[in-house]
């Protein structure tokens, strides 16, 4: 059955049990207030194709992890290898990641999320940790730094939270446990949060366990109405074992096994994070705003692996500040914003020889400084119906590297001066129409992982990549109810950096010429039964990329035209949301159709149906109330690899993911 067809028995039964619903909270998406851009608008007047993932959202779907919620955006693809093992895809922007999140600049609470390395540990966030998300797609670079793919700013705090205790316990298949407790404390002028999050799989696949524990402290404070201080403090410690990826007879014959070798290496990722900081805004005049921001952050990290054992310390530090000044005119407002963001890193990187899953003799370390450094302005004209703004950024990344075998090798060094990257944009509102066009130009540095691949010595020739996005975007309230919000772009890469395996599973990486990129995304929601106090939602998002290498010739080997690896042509998902009673209902749908898993695009892997549900209870008793969920995940059992390795030697490509698994939790709130 094509996804069509899928869609249209979907979405009908939807619309049937809606005929039985009583009520479902409304979120009016074209109304919530985003950041993206230090705009501070309506996201119906953002000049920018921005994804918001509220709480409402996220609740559609199990507690243990953000993939389903992020996978319901249109232009976004999120990959779970294993349990634990996050792979972020904005447009196309996965191609060089095997592993982990690159090409994306990530900012937590205000924070710099991403190290001046250039890599985000999301996975050590918790579900809980994460209030809303909004995803810029296409180059931040303007106001956020390096990263082609695009940017994600995420909230742990409303602000709106009610003083009390809450606690959770989640449990499903494949042994999972998710427990969690927080205190909340409010007062007029202050919320703050400390909360502890458990969560514990054996996983689907064989060597695929998983924990984390996280702790976290998050608080907001208004001494008075000009200023503002907000907190964040969070340790993570995560451990989930790595299976390998699999060859197609292995997928087919077993694809819960892990690849040979695995288990007997220990395959394992031990990691631990800590991150500290404040953002701090304060009205200086009547005109004059700053928000200021101060971090430091530490990461510790253990990889047994095939190839060896992998020892990493890495410490950074860094702060951001931003200068706001609005002038009112007669018939136009100006905005001026200009700031700076600075990190440094310290990182020592160590490998060993693998003995049974320990250390045993050493085979090099690196000594690698990181010093990433930024200065940006942009200026917005709201001129009524019309709105302007232009920004730009001069951005530089310093990589001092040192090697030793275990004596010294010299030091070698690299500046990525990658000059200004600018930014234009205009917005039209017509009616209930918002239509906008932007150009931009941006531009990713190297990783610290790239620089220094597992599958070979250190390359500091390898170049940043550099593209221009142009966009064109539309949104609209039709009817008085049918929210629209449409957007296509057309974004052209050069020298962009892409990941090869060698025989052992390394990793090196090539500049693969230019690749060709445009698309088009779209998202729909429609509130149902409008008459009752809690209306119910039906929402729909499909991305079409045709993505492709434009020139890519390398050896005797010449991939252009090919399609991009890692990216499906067509990807979709719809949802439900509706409330029998006191029992809330999501019904939700994804589909993605074949993916090329290399550049040669001579393996794909299939396309994949994948259906869900969510119920709930809630039951209130004065100011506490109990809720009691349960689901089911991949209802139609569909066989699919959530996670791929791209272009790996002898064909393992595929990470298979769960068939048809079942959760059920309870929420305690204790309010004051």
């Amino acid at each position: 059955m094509s996804y069509i067809k899928f869609l249209f028995v979907f979405l009908l039964a939807s619309r049937q049990l809606s005929a039985q619903s009583d009520s479902v909270q409304e979120v009016n998406l074209e109304e919530v207030v985003v950041k993206a851009f230090e705009q501070n608008r309506r996201l119906k007047d953002l000049p920018a194709a921005v994804n918001y993932i509220g709480a409402q959202n996220l609740r559609r779907f199990n507690d243990n992890s953000l993939v389903a919620a992020i996978n319901s955006m249109p232009g976004v693809r999120m990959e779970e290898r294993s349990p634990g093992s996050y792979r972020l895809n904005i447009r196309g922007s996965s191609a060089r990641s095997p592993f982990g999140v690159r090409n994306v600049k990530i900012y937590y609470n205000d924070l710099p999320y991403t190290d001046p390395g250039g890599q985000s540990y999301l996975n050590q966030l918790g579900f809980y940790n994460i209030n809303s998300i909004e995803i810029i797609k296409g180059p931040g670079n303007s106001l956020y730094g390096g990263g082609t793919g695009g940017v994600m700013l995420i909230e742990s705090l409303s602000g709106n939270e009610d003083a009390g205790v809450t606690a959770g316990y989640t449990t499903g298949s494949n042994n999972l446990h998710h427990a969690r407790a927080a205190v909340t404390t409010r007062s007029e002028k202050t919320v703050s949060q400390v909360q502890y999050q458990h969560l514990q799989t054996k996983g689907y696949r064989d060597h695929s366990q998983m924990r984390r524990d996280v702790v976290s402290w998050n608080g907001i404070f208004r001494p008075d109405e000009k200023r503002t201080l907000k907190t964040s403090f969070l340790y993570s410690d995560l451990y989930y074992q790595t299976p390998g990826a699999l060859t197609i007879n292995e997928y087919k014959l077993n694809p819960s096994g892990a690849r040979p070798g695995a288990s007997s290496a220990k395959a394992a990722i031990y990691q631990k994070t800590f991150v500290a900081g404040a953002s701090y805004v304060q009205q200086l005049s009547a005109k004059l705003t700053n928000k200021s921001v101060l971090y430091g952050a530490f990461t510790e990290l253990r990889n047994p692996n095939l190839r060896g054992y992998d020892k990493s310390n890495e410490p950074h530090v860094g702060g951001r500040s931003v200068f706001t000044y609005t002038e009112a005119l007669s018939k136009a407002t100006i905005v001026l914003h200009g700031g700076a963001e600075w990190q440094q890193g310290f990182g020592t990187y160590h490998s060993f020889k693998n003995l049974n899953g320990n250390a045993d003799s050493l085979r090099y370390y690196d000594d690698i400084r990181n010093r990433q450094s930024m200065v940006f302005a942009q200026v917005t004209v709201d001129a009524n119906s019309w709105l302007f703004a232009a920004g730009a950024s001069w951005n530089e990344l310093r990589v001092k590297l040192g090697r030793y075998m275990p004596r010294a090798l010299g030091e070698g060094k690299r500046n990525f001066d990658n000059g200004i990257a600018p930014r234009l944009t205009v917005l039209k509102k017509i009616k209930q129409f918002t239509v906008y066009s932007s150009v931009s130009k941006g531009f990713s540095s190297p990783t610290t992982s790239e620089l220094t691949p597992t599958g070979g010595a250190p390359n500091l020739s390898l170049e940043a990549e550099y593209g221009t996005n142009y966009e064109l975007g539309a949104r609209a309230t039709l009817f008085d109810k049918l929210y629209v919000d449409l957007n296509a772009f057309l974004f052209s890469l050069k020298n962009g950096i892409v990941v090869r395996k060698d025989l052992s599973g390394g990793d090196f990486y090539v500049n693969a010429g230019s690749t060709k990129q445009h698309g088009i995304e779209t998202y729909i929601s429609y509130p149902i039964l409008s008459s009752t106090s809690q209306p119910g939602l039906i929402w729909i998002s499909h991305s079409w990329h045709n993505f492709h290498y434009k020139k890519f010739e390398k050896g005797t080997d010449n991939f252009s035209g090919k399609q991009l690896p890692g990216e499906p042509r067509h990807s979709l998902a719809a949802g439900a949301d509706i409330t029998f009673s006191k029992i809330q209902s999501s019904l939700t749908y994804a589909y993605n159709n074949k993916i090329p898993l290399n550049d040669a695009n001579t393996a794909y892997t299939q396309g994949s149906h994948l259906l869900g549900v969510k119920l709930s209870y809630r039951k209130s008793i004065k100011e506490h109330s109990v809720k009691i969920f349960a689901g089911i995940e991949n209802i139609l059992d569909e066989q699919y690899s959530l996670g791929n390795d791209i272009n790996a030697i002898g064909g393992r490509y595929y990470n298979a993911a769960a068939g048809r698994n079942y959760y059920a939790g309870v929420n305690i709130s204790f309010t004051k």
